[in-house]
């Protein structure tokens, strides 16, 4: 670092009795109070250079042998006002990054100016400042640190902007030609090859070499400097997202839950020094969010979701929390499960996790998630064919549609495996209510699910969780389920599922026979477990023998469909009859719910008139012997 040395003569100034004073074979005539300190000292050389001392014994003149003049509010103290006595004595005196801003501005409350004489201290400060310190990059950090103690008299003076437009300026310019600080450059110098050439390791690390060294500024200064470097325009906005993630990284404090401050101060804590943190806090997050690039992907989902979870803990501003929603929501795909697993803080609330929170970002991604036309307009099309543009431009368009709208499409597909990951993490609190697990999973269009099987472990996880749900909520539970998009396995443990409703039993062995029955394979005996299960609901599976044909009395339609099940001439009068009484209890369950229980109704109760061999195919313990034959 850059340092400057004044004057010639040995350091004389020494203590007694609580006064500082000056060896000299003159007898001292002034005493100078500053702080609560006293120096007893000479008026010729003080007077010499600092007007404010020249006004001050000339406005009070004193018989006494000693005047003495009181300086309260003496910027940097008695350390500032020591350095400028010794500079009126001739004493060395040493400036550098860490010392010249208060001397700056103690030089200025004393006035040493130019018209007081010539080379006075302010002109050798500036010269040295704009000379050595904004040359160098560890010394503008620096010395911007230190104009936080002094932040009025350093706005005056324009010690800060310049400090800033430096900064700026270095961080806009390649670092070979800045002057860095020594364990950068050391470490620059060990990367440069014996031919002179950069290293490759060295190239990627000179992309956010700044980034370090600026998260030592202070929220305040930070957020000036980095508006500052944004608007240079010439730093991609990845390498600021970075930057502001090692400043989040160096000032954020990990604060569990316990540590909250609400309004409610607990008993044993101290409500200033928490208020005071959470403020501080609470003031560095929002800022921070201020800076974030607008540009999708300039930071990770994951990083903002730790945002999203301090803004919980800190009791942020809505705002600030629906800033940070929105763009969770643009990049929603790239998050985790754990990302997800934000901590909820509110005293209102049992639940263990913020539900109500993923469900605001899911809102701001389907806001976003609107897919393009896969084809593109006629009118369009028409209207570009009529400004006479090329066939090969009409199609090189229709193509970045088609691009567009599949990465849409793709990034819903991960949207639906992440909640239904996030809903078997949340399933097993018994404090979450059913409302809530279902306006989450219904978030998900119906599209974007491939499988139901991660879907049917939430659903299983929340029926062991809260065996208190009655049969109406139960069935509104399941109504999510679509059996058909279940794999093999998930029909085999939802077959022998007892907390499932018996309509959603049904439904699996249906679809699992329909798919055996298109295979063209062979079917076996139930076992005796799913027997019982259907005997406890009144209903004889061995009662029902015959034959899964097309040539049967009802025609194949009528057999798949709700009229089919329920016609007189079906075999499967028990079962008919026992899902009849289960659409007379949804009927007065669910008085309002008559648009979707038509459709959810022929869903479940479309059934072949085979039972046995259609309940039969589940099981592939049997399935291998007779696939053999």
């Amino acid at each position: 670092m850059k340092f400057m040395k004044l004057g010639s003569r040995p350091d004389t100034f020494y203590t007694t009795e609580a006064v500082r004073s000056v060896s000299s074979e003159v007898s001292s005539d002034i005493i100078i109070q500053v702080k609560g300190s006293r120096y007893l000292l000479h008026k010729f050389p003080l007077l010499s250079k600092c007007l404010r001392l020249q006004r001050e014994c000339s406005e009070s003149p004193d018989s006494s042998p000693h005047q003495i003049v009181q300086l309260p509010d003496f910027p940097g103290g008695v350390e500032a006002f020591e350095l400028c006595a010794k500079f009126c004595y001739g004493i060395t005196i040493t400036l550098s990054a860490y010392n010249i801003v208060s001397a700056r501005c103690a030089a200025e409350y004393l006035q040493m100016t130019e018209d007081v004489e010539k080379g006075n201290l302010i002109y050798k400060i500036e010269v040295f400042f704009n000379s050595c310190i904004l040359h160098g990059w560890k010394d503008s950090i620096v010395t911007l640190q230190s104009t936080k103690a002094f932040a009025l008299w350093s706005e005056d003076l324009g010690i800060t902007s310049r400090c800033i437009e430096a900064i700026a300026s270095k961080v806009l310019t390649h670092p070979s030609k800045v002057s860095l600080s020594h364990s950068y450059s050391r470490k620059g110098r060990d990367d440069i090859s014996c031919n002179g050439a950069e290293s490759q390791r060295h190239i990627a690390a000179t992309k956010g070499w700044w980034a370090e060294d600026m998260a030592e500024l202070s929220i305040e200064l930070y957020w000036r400097t980095m508006i500052a470097v944004k608007s240079g325009g010439k730093i991609p906005s990845s390498l600021i997202g970075d930057a502001l993630k090692i400043y989040a990284s160096r000032w954020l404090p990990n604060i569990s839950r316990h540590r909250h401050v609400n309004n409610e101060e607990t008993p044993d804590s101290e409500p200033g020094l928490a208020s005071g943190i959470t403020s501080k806090h609470q003031l560095l997050l929002e800022s921070i969010i201020s800076l974030l690039p607008a540009e999708r992907g300039a930071v990770s989902c994951s990083f903002l979701l730790k945002l999203l979870k301090a803004a919980n803990i800190l009791n942020a501003s809505s705002s600030s929390k629906m800033e940070l929603a929105r763009r969770v929501g643009l990049q929603l795909e790239e998050a985790t499960v754990n990302d997800l697993l934000v901590p909820s803080l509110s005293y209102t609330n049992d639940t263990v996790y913020d539900v109500e929170l993923v469900m605001t970002i899911m809102e701001q991604f389907m806001l976003q998630g609107q897919s393009p036309p896969t084809t593109p307009p006629r009118s369009k099309l028409k209207f570009e064919r009529r400004r006479s543009r090329s066939a090969e431009n009409v199609d090189f368009e229709f193509q970045e549609s088609r691009r567009s709208s599949s990465a849409s499409h793709s990034s819903k597909l991960k949207v639906a495996k992440l909640v239904d990951g996030y809903l078997q993490e949340i399933a097993p609190d018994m404090n979450l209510p059913l409302s809530k697990f279902l306006a989450l999973a219904k978030a998900i269009p119906e599209f974007a699910r491939v499988d139901h099987d991660d879907l049917y472990r939430a659903i299983d996880i929340y029926l062991k969780a809260h065996p208190e749900l009655n049969k109406s909520e139960r069935k509104r539970l399941c109504r999510i389920l679509n059996c058909k998009k279940l794999s093999m396995e998930a029909c085999m443990h939802a077959a022998q599922n007892e907390l499932l409703p018996l309509r959603v039993v049904v439904q699996v062995l249906f679809f699992e026979q329909a798919r055996a029955a298109t295979s063209g394979g062979k079917v076996t005996d139930l076992p005796s477990n799913i027997k019982a299960l259907l005997a406890t609901h009144g209903i004889d599976s061995s009662k029902h023998t015959a034959p899964l044909s097309s040539t049967a009395s009802i025609p194949a339609e009528d057999q798949w469909s709700v009229s089919g099940l329920k016609s007189p001439k079906s075999k499967n009068s028990t079962l008919r009859m026992k899902l009849s009484e289960d659409d007379d209890l949804d009927e007065n369950d669910f008085p309002g719910d008559g648009i979707g229980r038509s459709s959810r109704l022929k869903a479940l109760c479309s059934l072949p008139t085979q039972p046995k061999r259609m309940l039969s195919k589940l099981w592939s313990i049997n399935r291998s012997g007779n696939e053999k034959n």
